[in-house]
């Protein structure tokens, strides 16, 4: 069995998408409006991408700043965008959404799980956001096509959240622990070799891909850095 690490860029549009998978990235996360975070792009957006590249591709659902899903009004329109998105071909998303108070919007979630149904799915990092992370992944340990949680272990960031990170690898397999760690946020290279050591085997880069800063585009020299690193 391999342990290649995966690797996930994010990708705001077609070029960003070929120059990312010649760097050698195994999957994009497809976001629009980075400036909130990363939001739900059009379906002619992911269109062009998925006829650009031919690697997985994740497509985030979320269609505004923060983790909350907009009351019903809000997920309408995430159900409907999902529906469109699945329509256009896409076939893995990225989604996540928090209460007031920070637990689970399992209301949400289900009903984005219900219209991504046989799609795979990560949870993002609302999960850094959350008022108890292991209440949240047992309260979502059943949710169908959950495989993933982005997470950089704290809201600030992987230099704050790396024991929390390592902490919750060496639980994989525990009830709620099952999906794969996909570890991004302020994630950095000198990072990596822990990761690696504690078993984590995917992570996910965007600023780190653009070394002239996300008013430029994805650089496949700095993908392939990465790759190289995760392969060493």
């Amino acid at each position: 069995m391999s342990n290649r690490a995966v690797l996930e860029v994010i990708a705001l549009d077609a070029e960003d998408a070929v120059a990312a998978q010649a760097g050698g990235a195994d999957r994009l996360e497809l976001v629009t409006d980075m400036a909130a975070d990363g939001l739900t792009p059009t379906r002619e957006t992911f269109s062009r991408v998925r006829a650009a590249v031919d690697i997985p591709l994740r497509v985030m659902l979320r269609l505004h700043d923060g983790f909350a899903a907009g009351g019903p009004r809000g997920l309408d329109a995430l159900v409907l965008a999902a529906e469109e998105l699945r329509a256009e071909g896409a076939e893995e998303f990225v989604l996540g959404f928090l209460e007031d108070d920070g637990q689970p919007d399992l209301a949400a979630v289900e009903r984005l799980a219900a219209a991504v149904e046989g799609c795979r799915w990560t949870f993002h990092r609302a999960i850094d956001h959350a008022a108890d992370r292991d209440a949240l992944r047992k309260r979502l340990a059943d949710a169908p096509g959950l495989d993933t949680y982005l997470t950089a272990g704290a809201p600030e960031g992987v230099d704050a959240g790396l024991p929390t990170l390592l902490a919750e690898a060496a639980r994989r397999g525990e009830p709620g622990y099952e999906p794969q760690i996909l570890v991004g946020g302020g994630l950095r290279l000198e990072h990596v070799p822990a990761l690696r050591a504690a078993g984590v085997d995917a992570f996910h880069i965007g600023g780190a891909a653009r070394p002239g800063g996300w008013a430029s585009g994805v650089a496949p020299a700095a993908v392939a850095d990465w790759r190289r690193t995760l392969d060493a």
